[in-house]
């Protein structure tokens, strides 16, 4: 086992380029996609909220329905409390995107956005919000649950970041990086999704013609597809730490790990996207 320590500074900012990207001109996700049997995404919001979680759902899941490309499903009477789900473990639900809320502890995030992959595509996904920050002054605003919720949502779908420089300018968009998501430099505040993030979304799924294909995988209904690909995927991990989230692949414009791939097995694999608050300066990882 090694442990290695990720500490914030400029020195290591350039020593980690290798692992580093650049601000993006697009900003997909590696690719990652859900299949799309009718045409649109339609894996439903399922929600675990408490407190004032609730008050931001609909907002998150209307913006990002005006996608061509997504129409997940929510109401408030049957996906809100998710049935049976534990909010602190946040268990996925197959063909679902579950968002729970607690305090996960101060353990230097903010939210958590993770998805499982599975023949290729993205079959179920998950969202954390770490109320242990949201109850401090500095987190506890409409602009920053905004944009976190926002964000982790969108990396479900399969978006990656437009700019991971924490002090340039805000882009207008929840998928950007920032000290402030309510300042408008121009573009907007990065408290919902923009153009450029539709657009995104609309070159990832019009590259991927799942809906054309007659009897595979992508056919299936989302929960269906879990379970013949994959019975019982999962980790069975809370997930809340770097050393329950794999290996890392992507650090931040500070020079943090903040992306991490599990390898499930016969294919499978549970990526994870962490957003780590301003002040976490450094990240402990063990490579196993």
């Amino acid at each position: 086992m090694i442990k290695r320590d990720f500490r914030v500074a400029a020195a290591a900012a350039v020593s980690i380029v290798a692992l580093a990207a650049p601000a993006l001109a697009n900003h997909s996700w590696n690719g990652y996609h859900w299949n799309r049997p009718s045409g649109e995404v339609t894996a439903p919001v399922v929600t675990a909220l408490s407190g004032q979680w609730p008050n931001y759902v609909d907002r998150v899941v209307a913006d990002w329905n005006q996608s061509n490309y997504i129409q997940s499903a929510y109401d408030p009477n049957t996906n809100s409390p998710a049935v049976g789900v534990n909010a602190k473990t946040c268990k996925a639900i197959a063909g679902k995107i579950l968002v729970c809320n607690a305090k996960y502890g101060l353990n230097g995030w903010l939210g958590i956005a993770s998805i499982w992959l599975s023949n290729g595509h993205i079959s179920q996904g998950t969202t954390k919000l770490n109320d242990s920050y949201y109850a401090q002054a500095r987190y506890n605003t409409p602009a920053w649950r905004r944009m976190v919720f926002c964000q982790e949502v969108g990396h479900t779908y399969g978006l990656g970041h437009v700019n991971e420089n924490f002090n340039d300018p805000n882009e207008g968009t929840c998928m950007d990086y920032t000290n402030d998501p309510a300042r408008d430099d121009g573009k907007g505040t990065n408290q919902y999704p923009n153009q450029h993030d539709y657009d995104e979304l609309a070159t990832i799924y019009a590259a991927h013609g799942d809906v054309a294909t007659a009897t595979n995988f992508a056919m299936r209904t989302p929960g269906q597809a879990v379970a013949a690909a994959s019975p019982g995927l999962g980790d069975g991990i809370p997930g809340d730490t770097p050393a329950q989230w794999g290996r890392a692949v992507h650090r931040d414009g500070l020079g943090r790990p903040d992306v991490f791939e599990m390898d499930l097995g016969s294919g499978n694999k549970k990526i994870t996207h962490v957003f780590w608050t301003l002040e976490t300066r450094r990240v402990e990882h063990e490579d196993h």
